[in-house]
């Protein structure tokens, strides 16, 4: 539980607090809500735990916004930093190679599923969404399918905040303000027949289908059904339609292997990556592709087939040896073994303490993801406020509170976890 902070240090972090309501414009905030309060300011971290300027420790119970894999503060990730920008901090991709980024695209093709051979890097998992887009549609063009040139996602997507990404999104309240900028889609439920209707009828229009797999993370944690990826993965195959992975929030051991597809087999044609990727540590993202589509793109100078899309900070250096690194990390630790362990120890405390409650209405989990659905609406917000009385850091989307700790997480910090979001529970909702 936070202590009481010092005079001094009780200054400083309202020093810093005004100084953030003056200038910061925080992402999905309602900032009038977030100046009438008194902000938490986050200056270090160690372990499972975020630590503020007042000296308070908060077990960081969403890894950062479900980045963070192996703990805050790693010294295999900082001193791969620190050696990195001893060498070389930044050197464009446009007309150049950087050592990292040829060995961390080697690493990712070696660990990613079969057919996926080529690597295009950026640095958020709304780009690697937007790049995977991109691709699929100039693919077809060149292919001289011009006809194919729209996306299918899944009622409730959610796939990033550019604009493409947005257009294959499907919640409204992030969504439907942004109407007149985006491109038509196609969405169809979480049902094979639904899928296959719309494939059996338009997909000779059809470029690509994108999903989450396993897991609608931004939609509240909703679960696929067992085998319901397969299906896609086969209905897509058959009707000659793309197939794009987000993996920017279920890749990098979430779900007990190291990327969802693997749970049932599917090899996509584009994977998107992001968050975990550098171990939470700077902002890095790759869209793995198979090799048809690479060499769709390939042809004389002159062609223009070339992909005409790139980013200033497309493999930054210290990025990709922030990714080695924590790859590194992937198979000295056996950090996929320790989450099967760690998933199972989480969800007998969820149902020993969560399930019961009467305000919880289910609870869903693959691995270390957890939605916690709230039968109250609006209580949300409020439960995840008081969490941070217990100590702990964790975020609401909607109605629903969302557990995704760092993968390094040890037994007896997951019981803290559960712990303080019982006692939330009942303290909002008595």
């Amino acid at each position: 539980m936070p202590h009481r902070a010092s005079t001094k240090s009780g200054e400083r972090t309202v020093q810093l607090a005004d100084l953030d309501k003056r200038y910061v414009w925080h992402p999905f905030t309602q900032m009038s809500d977030w100046n009438d309060g008194r902000p938490l300011v986050i200056e270090r971290g160690e372990g499972s735990y975020l630590i503020d300027t007042d000296g308070n420790r908060y077990l960081d119970g969403v890894s950062s916004l479900w980045t963070v894999v192996h703990g805050h503060g790693r010294a295999e990730i900082n001193d791969a930093i620190r050696a990195q920008l001893d060498d070389l901090a930044h050197s464009t991709l446009l007309g150049l190679a950087n050592v990292p980024s040829v060995h961390l695209a080697h690493s990712l093709v070696d660990i990613a599923p079969a057919e996926l051979e080529k690597v295009f890097y950026s640095d958020s998992g709304s780009t690697a969404v937007e790049i995977a887009l991109k691709m699929a549609f100039q693919y077809w063009q060149q292919r001289g399918r011009p006809d194919k040139h729209r996306f299918i996602s899944l009622v409730n997507a959610y796939h990033g905040d550019t604009v493409g990404a947005v257009s294959v999104g499907g919640i409204d309240l992030f969504h439907g303000i942004f109407g007149k900028l985006l491109f038509d889609t196609i969405q169809v439920p979480i049902e094979v027949g639904a899928l296959e209707k719309v494939l059996d009828e338009q997909a000779d229009g059809v470029a690509a289908m994108i999903v989450e797999p396993l897991v609608q993370g931004a939609a509240g944690m909703l679960m696929q059904p067992d085998g319901y990826l397969g299906e896609v993965a086969r209905l897509c195959r058959a009707h000659d339609v793309l197939l794009i992975a987000d993996e920017v929030a279920t890749g990098f051991g979430r779900t007990g292997k190291m990327f969802a597809c693997e749970h049932e087999g599917v090899s996509p044609d584009l994977m998107c990556l992001a968050k975990g990727l550098t171990g939470g540590y700077l902002p890095l993202a790759a869209t793995l592709a198979t090799r048809e589509i690479y060499d769709a793109f390939l042809g004389a100078r002159g062609d223009n087939k070339q992909f005409f899309h790139g980013h200033t900070y497309t493999g930054n250096p210290l990025a990709c040896a922030a990714a080695l690194a924590s790859l590194r990390l992937f198979e000295q630790e056996k950090v996929i073994e320790r989450v099967v362990v760690r998933a199972e120890q989480l969800r007998v405390l969820l149902q020993e303490r969560i399930a019961p409650l009467k305000a919880v209405s289910e609870v869903r989990q693959r691995g270390l993801m957890i939605g916690i659905e709230l039968g109250v609406e609006g209580a949300g917000y409020d439960v995840c406020q008081r969490a941070r009385h217990y100590g702990v850091v964790v975020r609401n989307l909607g109605d629903v509170v969302v557990l995704m700790p760092p993968l390094s997480i040890t037994e007896p910090e997951l019981a803290i976890l559960v712990s303080a979001v019982d006692l939330s529970i009942q303290d909002v909702l008595k």
